[in-house]
């Protein structure tokens, strides 16, 4: 394996703490020309040779940033501050580096060998218990392969015999989006995909209609993603695919039509899903890491077994480089550094992914849940005293993406010339699986194009002489000229590999997972708690009883709640005076 990034540079300044080291991060960005990337290349023209960092064929080129050495020694300063290494190990030894929960985080667990030694330590209480973590994995697995290979074979049929062709996946969040990207990633354009993926997480029910539409239920298997099986839009969701199954087959084909990823038996029994249908996964795995355990099990039954294990595969060896290689040669710890340095240096509160396949359109909404619902936090793990306090530094950025080249016609105006500056990632394959070689080289030269366009800009004296040159008058090229500027010194990283196969697909995702870890562990918060989604679904089980037609109210004590305040009220009254409910 081929690994090369910048060499040790000597006499690095200690870091006394985080805040020390944040602040030294803010005043080298305030230097002359501490927030411009042209001079380093004028000073040094083969930078990418040193800023680039390689595992195998995947490379990380972040040499179009505004990282100089002494930057890049404070980010390592920080990171040794704030104890990464020991991070790092604790994360694999599967300590509760979920702290608030009291939970390994072991999602790597899940793509690993059987006998890799993987373990949890769960903590409840004051008991503490060992769990050989990837020998349950492992286990789970064969259970779930053999159910893939029995619907493909089809020994596993639907209620009238017939053979399964469509796969409807029902989950939200992390038990969406993840399956969501890898399913498309491995399956759009090619040829060879066993089943068609449907998935539908809205609760909206115009979503149910239109993800039902066409599909024949006697054909199609639905796979039903909830832990606790109670998670308001997939119980709904799902109780209107029962029924949906049954008035085209009937009550007993809720047995033959469902399967289960979760761990609640009780409820899942109750809606009819038999115990062999039903698969689980355990508390040290994450809603945001489980597309590599039974929620993703709608990506073998669509692009089939093998795929599935080489994307398996393919997220191992990104968890063995994050975790035995050193930290000047890590790609996770590299792309987690340049992302701290974008958002603590120079202060930018967003971060743009561009991947130029579109057979990875969703990567950016998955990576949004990752990131954000991960990193999106205000207050640090608690201190020596268990105390936790309000992180006196940004935490972070707000994502957003699309497929390039799309991007390109809509918010990249902003990008280039809007007043915030915004780093992007360009991702990109260097061999496409079609036969229009000219359509992937177009691909790269736009890909290509954007980063430097991003990073040199275009100054108002060029675009001055080149108006003239073309015949534009003084007066045309006043009025002009300074609307076409764009000022360039915006930030951004290429990260590139030799194709889209389910191996670098499973790469590329981890490699974002540890990243996230590592800014998690250099903004001292838990990347892997997510108390912040919980206040608006608790909130949102006391409103929906107030929106009970004015009828049914008499079944429904808890309808007349209120406790508002005078906004809410309204907007429910509101509600219900359009439905003619009030």
């Amino acid at each position: 394996m081929t690994q090369s990034a910048t060499p040790p540079i000597p006499n690095r300044q200690a870091i006394p703490n985080r805040q020390a080291g944040f602040d030294r991060l803010r005043q080298l960005a305030e230097r002359p020309d501490g927030r411009r990337i042209t001079p380093l290349f004028a000073a040094e023209p083969d930078r990418a040779a040193r800023f680039t960092a390689f595992f195998d064929d995947l490379s990380l080129d972040f040499s179009k940033s505004a990282i100089d050495d002494t930057a890049l020694e404070t980010l390592f300063a920080l990171a040794e501050t704030a104890d990464l290494t020991g991070f790092r190990q604790r994360l694999f030894a599967g300590q509760p580096v979920n702290q608030t929960e009291h939970r390994a985080a072991m999602h790597m667990a899940l793509r690993a060998p059987a006998d890799a030694g993987l373990k949890a330590v769960m903590a409840s209480g004051d008991q503490v218990r060992t769990e050989d973590a990837a020998a349950m994995a492992a286990a789970e697995r064969d259970k779930m392969r053999r159910f893939v290979e029995a619907v493909h074979s089809g020994a596993q049929k639907g209620a009238t015999g017939k053979t399964f062709t469509d796969v409807l996946t029902i989950g939200i969040g992390g038990s969406d989006l993840g399956p969501k990207v890898a399913t498309e990633a491995l399956t759009i354009g090619r040829f060879d995909q066993k089943m068609n993926a449907h998935f539908l997480s809205n609760v909206d029910g115009s979503a149910f209609l239109e993800t039902t539409r066409g599909l024949d239920p006697a054909r199609t298997l639905v796979l039903v993603a909830s832990k606790t099986f109670t998670t308001l839009e997939t119980a709904m969701n799902a109780a209107a695919a029962r029924a949906w199954i049954v008035a085209a087959l009937g009550d007993k084909a809720v047995a033959s039509h469902f399967a289960a990823l979760s761990t609640n038996l009780k409820a899942v029994a109750a809606f009819g899903i038999k115990p062999d249908r039903v698969f689980a996964f355990q508390d040290w795995v994450g809603g945001r890491y489980s597309l590599w355990s039974p929620v993703g099990l709608v990506i073998p039954l669509a692009a089939g077994w093998d795929k599935f294990q080489q994307m398996l595969d393919g997220a191992w060896a990104m968890d063995c480089h994050f975790r035995d290689t050193p930290l000047r040669q890590n790609l996770p710890v590299l792309l987690g550094l340049v992302g701290i340095w974008n958002t603590n240096a120079l202060g930018c509160a967003t971060q743009c992914i561009l991947a130029y396949d579109d057979r990875l359109r969703r990567l950016p909404a998955h990576l949004q849940q990752l990131e954000m619902e991960s990193n999106g936090k205000h207050v640090m793990l608690p201190d020596a005293a268990g105390v936790s306090r309000p992180t006196p530094w940004d935490t972070c950025p707000v994502l957003f993406g699309e497929p390039g080249t799309n991007a390109q016609h809509s918010f990249m105006q902003l990008v280039h010339q809007g007043t915030r500056t915004v780093p992007v990632d360009f991702i990109l394959a260097a061999n496409a699986d079609h036969d229009r070689p000219d359509a992937h080289r177009a691909l790269a030269a736009n890909a290509f194009a954007q980063a430097e366009a991003l990073m040199r800009g275009r100054s108002e004296a060029e675009i001055r002489a080149e108006m003239a040159t073309h015949g534009a008058s003084p007066a045309e090229i006043d009025a002009i000229a300074p609307h076409r500027v764009a000022v360039g010194e915006r930030p951004s990283n290429t990260i590139m590999f030799n194709r889209l196969d389910p191996f670098s697909v499973g790469r590329l995702i981890a490699l974002y997972e540890h990243k996230v870890a590592v800014q998690g562990c250099l903004w001292g918060i838990d990347s892997f708690d997510q108390w912040g989604v919980e206040l608006g679904k608790q909130l949102a089980s006391g409103i929906l009883p107030e929106l009970t037609p004015h009828a049914e109210r008499k079944d429904h004590p808890d309808a007349a709640k209120g406790g508002h305040d005078s906004s809410t009220t309204a907007l429910i009254q509101r509600f219900l005076t359009l439905r003619g409910d009030a």
